[in-house]
C-alpha cells in the first residue's frame, strides 16, 4: 500500500495543477468579457446621461413657456401644415436660418391629413395597412398623430396619382432613444399597377418587385451623434441608385421632431428636412415609371417601444411658375407663405416662395404688386378680414426688410373668407382658400 501513494499524491496534484489552469483560463476569460461589457456599459451610461440631460433641459423649457392656447387660436387660419408648440414663437433669428431654404409647394393642394376626424387609439379609415397603428397626441403639439411601432406597409387609400412635379411635406416624431438598430421611417413614390393588392410587396431587403423611389429618415447614426437619411431608387426591383449620409435636423435624444419637405420636378428629387436640403438628385425619377402611389414603411423595431408618429400631410401639384404668371398673366397666387396661428408672424419655411417672388419683382422693376390675403371659413368673419389684412401688410414688410423691395412698388388688401376658390366643407378646400395673391398693378 506505502508504495503507491508518491504515485497517488503525484496523480492528485497533477489534477488539481489541471484544474486550477482551468480556472485560471475561465478567469482571464471572464475578466475580459467584463472589461469589454464595462465598456459598453460606459457608453450606454454616457449615452444616457446625455439624453437624460437633454430631457431635463426639454423639460425645463417646457415648463418655463407653458401657456394657455384660446379656442380661437386653434382654428385652421394658421395657414399651416401643422401647428407650432404651445407657448412658442418663431422669431427674425429663426426665419434666418432658412436662407438656403429653396423649397416652393405646388401650385394646388390635392391632400392634406392631419387625423382630426380620428379618435385617439384607432386607426384612420382613410388608411390601408398590413400592420397596425394607432392614433395618438403628443406633448408640446396640437392634433392628432398616426403613431406605428411594428413592422408594416401603410397606404393612404385618398392618394391616387402623383404627377411629374409635386410636392409632399410632413412632420416627423419619434419616440426618446430610439435605437440605432431599429428601423428608418420609408417614404416611397411607388409604381402599382393595383395599390390596393400589390402594396404589400413591398419591403426594405430580399426578394419582391419593387419600382419607385424611396427616401429614409433615422434619428441615429452609427456614432451615435447626429441622424442618418438616404434614398434609393428602384427600377425592374434593381436598386440602380442610391446614397446615405447623417444629419443634425434629426436626432433621437436632443431633437426628435423634423419637418420634412420633397420636391419632384420630373426628374429631380430634392428633399429637405427643416430648413436643411439633404438631398438634390437630378436623375431620381424615371421618363418611363408611372409613380402613382405614396407609401409609408418602416421593416422592424429592435426596441417594443420604438415608434414613429407622424400627421399634417400635405400634398399639392403643379410646379409654381412664379415668373410667368405674374408678369405674363398678371396675377400669382401661392399657399406656401406660412404664419404662426392667428398670427401674421411669417414662418421661416416661407423662404423659398419670399425669394422667388423678390427674384421676379428685382428682374421686373417697374412692376408693381398688389399683396391680398385670404383665409377660410373657420372662425369670426370680422376676425378672419383683420387677419387676411395684417398677413398681407406681414407680406410687404419682409419683402421689403429682407430682399430690397422697394415699399412704394407694393399695395395690400385682405378679402378674409369671402373670394373662396375651393369648398371650406374639407381640409384639402380649406387650405386651398387659405392663401396670398400678388396682382400685377
Amino acid at each position: 500500500m506505502r508504495t503507491f501513494k508518491p504515485l497517488a499524491c503525484i496523480a492528485i496534484l497533477l489534477c488539481i495543477s489541471f484544474f486550477s489552469q482551468g480556472q485560471i483560463l475561465n478567469r482571464v476569460k471572464q475578466r475580459a468579457e467584463q472589461r469589454a461589457n464595462q465598456k459598453i456599459d460606459q457608453a450606454i451610461d454616457k449615452g444616457l446621461d446625455k439624453t437624460e440631460d437633454a430631457a431635463k433641459a426639454d423639460k425645463n423649457k417646457k415648463d418655463s413657456t407653458k401657456t394657455t392656447t384660446s379656442k380661437k387660436e386653434t382654428n385652421s387660419n394658421s395657414q399651416t401644415t401643422g401647428s407650432e408648440p404651445e407657448g412658442t414663437t418663431k422669431n427674425q433669428a429663426d426665419f434666418k436660418t432658412y436662407a438656403k431654404f429653396d423649397f416652393i409647394p405646388g401650385e394646388k393642394i390635392v391632400a392634406v391629413e392631419n387625423f382630426s376626424q380620428v379618435a385617439p387609439g384607432d386607426f384612420p379609415d382613410k388608411w390601408n395597412t398590413n400592420s397596425t397603428g394607432d392614433i395618438q397626441t403628443v406633448d408640446g403639439r396640437t392634433g392628432n398623430w398616426l403613431s406605428i411601432a411594428k413592422p408594416g406597409v401603410f397606404l393612404p387609400e385618398f392618394i391616387t396619382g402623383l404627377p411629374e412635379n409635386f410636392t409632399l411635406e410632413f412632420e416627423l416624431y419619434c419616440s426618446k432613444n430610439y435605437s440605432f438598430y431599429s428601423s428608418a421611417f420609408n417614404v416611397i413614390f411607388a409604381s402599382l399597377k393595383n395599390p390596393g393588392k400589390e402594396f404589400t410587396n413591398w419591403r426594405q431587403y430580399g426578394p419582391g418587385p419593387r419600382e419607385g423611389v424611396l427616401c429614409w429618415f433615422h434619428p441615429q447614426d452609427a456614432g451615435m451623434k447626429n441622424g442618418h437619411s438616404g434614398y434609393t431608387v428602384w427600377n425592374d426591383s434593381r436598386d440602380d441608385l442610391k446614397n446615405e449620409g447623417s444629419t443634425a435636423q434629426f436626432r433621437s435624444a436632443e431633437n426628435n421632431y423634423v419637418k420634412v419637405s420633397i420636391w419632384r420636378q420630373k426628374n429631380r428629387l430634392r428633399v429637405y428636412m427643416n430648413e436643411e436640403k439633404i438631398w438634390d438628385v437630378p436623375r431620381a425619377f424615371s421618363n418611363d415609371i408611372n409613380y402613382n402611389s405614396l407609401l409609408i414603411m418602416r421593416h422592424d423595431s429592435y426596441k417594443p417601444e420604438d415608434r414613429f408618429l407622424f400627421s399634417n400631410i400635405r400634398l399639392a401639384v403643379g410646379a409654381a411658375d412664379t415668373r410667368n404668371r405674374l408678369v405674363t398673366e398678371g396675377k400669382f397666387v401661392t399657399r406656401g407663405i406660412l404664419f404662426d396661428v392667428n398670427s401674421d408672424k411669417i414662418k421661416g419655411e416661407s423662404y423659398g416662395v419670399l425669394k422667388e417672388i423678390s427674384s421676379v419683382l428685382k428682374d421686373n422693376a417697374d412692376v408693381k404688386v398688389k399683396i391680398v390675403g385670404h383665409t377660410d371659413a373657420d372662425g369670426d368673419d370680422k376676425s378672419n378680414l383683420d387677419l387676411s389684412k395684417r398677413r398681407a401688410e406681414s407680406v410687404k414688410a419682409m419683402l421689403a426688410k429682407e430682399f430690397g423691395i422697394d415699399e412704394a412698388r407694393i399695395q395690400t388688401d385682405g378679402k378674409g373668407e369671402s373670394e373662396p376658390v375651393d369648398k371650406n366643407t374639407t381640409a384639402e378646400g380649406k387650405a386651398n382658400n387659405r392663401r396670398v395673391e400678388f396682382i400685377k398693378l
